[in-house]
C-alpha cells in the first residue's frame, strides 16, 4: 500500500486562510506587478485558482458571519440582518446554538483553533471587556482562540486569548470610557497619517496588556502562534500519543487598514504601504506553509486562502493605486459596495495529490459555502442541513464539474437596500450605485461608488464625470459572461430578465 493509499484512509487536516481586505488585483496570481507574493503564488501553481469566487457581503463582519454559519448575514440578528462592522462593544453575533464550521470539524474529531481577527462581537448584550468573554469562539467549536477582538483599527488595541485579555492585571482593569476621552485612554503605538485611518482608542487602564499590542508586529505575533499551534497539534508527546486531524481558522488582519507592514518590509514593495503590507502577509503565508511541511503534514492538508470582501479605495489603496497597482484589478467597485470588486475575492486552494496543481476554475463559489463543504469533506451528511445558504462545493475543488455546483447567490452590501443576486451570467441590483462608501474627496477615508470609478477610470453605462447620470435606470442587471468589469447597464434591454431576477431575490427576502 503506497503513501497515497494510506493518507485517503486519514481525515485531512484543514488550514483556512482568511485575509482582512485583500482584492481581486492584490496577489501576483490574479496579475499584481507592484507586489512579490511568491509563497501565496505558490500555493496556486501547487492548487486551484478561483475566478468566481465570492464574499456573501461586501462587508468584514457579515462576511465573517457567513464563513462561519454557512448562513447569509442577511438572515442574521433574528432576520434584521447583520449589515456593517461590529463595534467594539458587540455583543456575539453567533448564536452558540448555531451550527459552525468549527462544529463540523470537532464532531470529527478534530482540534480546532481560530487565530487572528474575530470581529463578531463576545458575550450577550453589550460587552464593555470587564469580564470573561463568554459566549465568545470557545462556545462555537473552537478549542482554541487567540487574536484581535475586534480589528486592527478599532479599539481595545490588546490581544485576546480564549475568553481574557492577554496581560491583563485585576489590579489595572482594561475599562471602557467611549469616543472622545483622549485624555483619559491608554496610549497606542504611534503611527504616521499615510498608514490611513485608524480609530482613537476608548479605553483606559490595562496598561501591560496595551503594551504587548504593537500595530507593526502583530503580523510576527499572528503567525508565531500559527506556527506554534499547528506544530503542537502535530507533535506527539510520546510514542502511545494520537494525534488527532486539526483545523486552523487563520483570519489575519493583514491588509486592513492601517497599513503598519514590520521593519523587514517597509519600502519593499513597489505600491507604498500597501504594497509592503502585502507582502508581509505572504510572508506569514510562507511561514505557514513551511511549517506544514517541516511537520510532515503538507501532503495531507486542505489549505484555502480567500479574502473577507474586495479591497477599499482608503488613503492606503489611493497611494497604491497612484503607484499603478490595481487593488481591485478591472472590477468596478470596492469593498462595502456591491459591484464586483467589492465581493469577487481570491480564493485559492491546494491539497496535493486531490486537487491538480497548476488548475483554474470559473465555478461561482462563495464563503457561505464552507460548511457544507466542510461537512462533505469529513464524511457527515449535508442532507441533513435544512434550509441553509451552504452549498457543497468540493466537487469543484477536487474536479472540473461541466454543470454548476451553484446556480444563484445573494449578495449584500453595507446598505440593506443593495441586497442583489447573481444568477448564473447575470447580476442583478435593485437599486443604483454600489450601496457603499460614498467619499470622495482626498480628506476622505472611505471612497466609493460613483466617484471611486472616476478616480480609478473605470466605466459604467449610469455614471458621468464621477456621478450617477440623471437618466440613468433605477436598477441595475449585468451579463457578466460578456462584461466581467460592468461597463454596460442592461436594465432595459432586458426586461424579463429584470422581472425574474427581482422575484428571485424577492422570493430569498420572504424565506425564512
Amino acid at each position: 500500500m503506497g503513501t497515497l493509499d494510506i493518507q485517503a484512509q486519514t481525515k485531512p487536516n484543514v488550514v483556512y486562510i482568511l485575509v482582512d481586505d485583500l482584492g481581486y488585483g492584490d496577489i501576483g496570481c490574479y496579475g499584481a506587478t507592484k507586489v512579490k507574493t511568491p509563497n501565496i503564488d505558490k500555493l496556486a501553481t501547487e492548487g486551484k485558482i478561483f475566478t468566481d469566487a465570492h464574499s456573501a457581503s461586501a462587508v468584514c463582519t457579515p462576511s465573517r458571519y457567513a464563513t462561519i454559519t454557512g448562513q447569509y448575514p442577511f438572515r442574521g440578528d433574528n432576520g434584521k440582518g447583520i449589515w456593517g462592522p461590529a463595534p467594539p462593544t458587540s455583543e456575539l453575533l453567533i448564536q452558540p446554538n448555531q451550527l459552525t464550521i468549527a462544529d463540523v470539524f470537532k464532531n470529527s474529531g478534530y482540534a480546532t483553533a481560530a487565530l487572528g481577527k474575530w470581529h463578531l462581537g463576545f458575550g450577550v448584550g453589550e460587552n464593555l471587556f470587564n469580564k470573561p468573554l463568554r459566549p465568545g469562539p470557545n462556545d462555537l467549536g473552537f478549542d482554541y482562540y487567540y487574536g484581535v477582538p475586534v480589528v486592527n483599527s478599532a479599539p481595545p488595541y490588546v490581544y485576546v486569548e480564549n475568553d481574557r485579555v492577554v496581560g491583563s492585571d485585576p489590579k489595572d482593569p482594561l475599562v471602557y470610557v467611549g469616543k472622545g476621552k483622549d485624555k483619559e485612554v491608554t496610549p497606542i503605538t504611534p503611527i504616521p497619517e499615510e498608514a490611513s485611518q485608524r480609530t482613537p482608542n476608548m479605553f483606559k487602564g490595562a496598561v501591560a496588556a496595551h503594551k504587548l499590542y504593537n500595530d507593526y508586529t502583530v503580523g510576527t505575533v499572528l503567525a508565531g502562534k500559527a506556527v506554534d499551534w499547528i506544530t503542537e497539534k502535530t507533535t506527539k508527546k510520546s510514542k502511545n500519543d494520537k494525534l488527532n486531524p486539526f483545523f486552523l481558522y487563520f483570519a489575519t488582519t493583514h491588509i486592513h487598514h492601517p497599513f503598519t507592514p514590520g521593519s523587514n518590509f517597509q519600502g519593499k514593495s513597489d505600491a507604498e504601504l500597501y504594497g509592503d503590507f502585502i507582502q508581509e502577509l505572504d510572508w506569514m503565508v510562507g511561514q505557514v506553509m513551511t511549517t506544514l511541511e517541516k511537520q510532515g503534514v503538507a501532503e495531507n492538508t486542505l489549505v484555502i486562502f480567500t479574502s473577507d470582501n474586495g479591497a477599499m479605495l482608503n488613503l492606503g489603496g489611493r497611494n497604491a493605486i497612484k503607484a499603478g497597482h490595481k487593488i481591485n484589478g478591472d472590477l468596478l467597485g470596492f469593498k462595502f459596495g456591491v459591484w464586483e470588486g467589492g465581493h469577487r475575492v481570491p480564493f485559492i486552494a491546494k491539497w496535493p495529490g486531490k486537487i491538480k496543481a497548476g488548475t483554474v476554475s470559473n465555478q461561482l463559489i462563495c464563503n457561505v459555502d464552507m460548511l457544507a463543504t466542510f461537512m462533505a469533506l469529513t464524511g457527515q451528511n449535508t442532507k441533513s442541513l435544512e434550509n441553509s445558504d451552504s452549498v457543497n462545493v468540493l466537487p469543484a475543488l477536487l474536479g472540473d464539474p461541466k454543470t454548476p455546483v451553484r446556480n444563484e447567490l445573494v449578495l449584500a452590501a453595507h446598505k440593506s437596500s443593495h441586497l442583489s443576486v447573481r444568477k448564473g451570467k447575470w447580476m442583478y441590483i435593485p437599486a443604483q450605485g454600489s450601496g457603499g462608501f460614498t467619499g470622495s474627496q482626498p480628506n476622505h477615508h472611505a471612497w466609493g461608488g460613483a466617484p471611486a470609478t472616476a478616480f480609478v477610470g473605470s466605466v459604467n453605462s449610469d455614471i458621468e464625470n464621477g456621478k450617477i447620470k440623471a437618466d440613468a435606470p433605477p436598477a441595475q442587471l449585468y451579463n457578466l459572461e460578456d462584461d466581467k468589469y460592468q461597463t454596460i447597464n442592461v436594465y432595459k434591454k432586458y426586461p424579463e430578465i429584470v422581472k425574474e431576477m427581482q422575484a428571485t431575490l424577492d422570493s430569498y427576502r420572504t424565506k425564512k
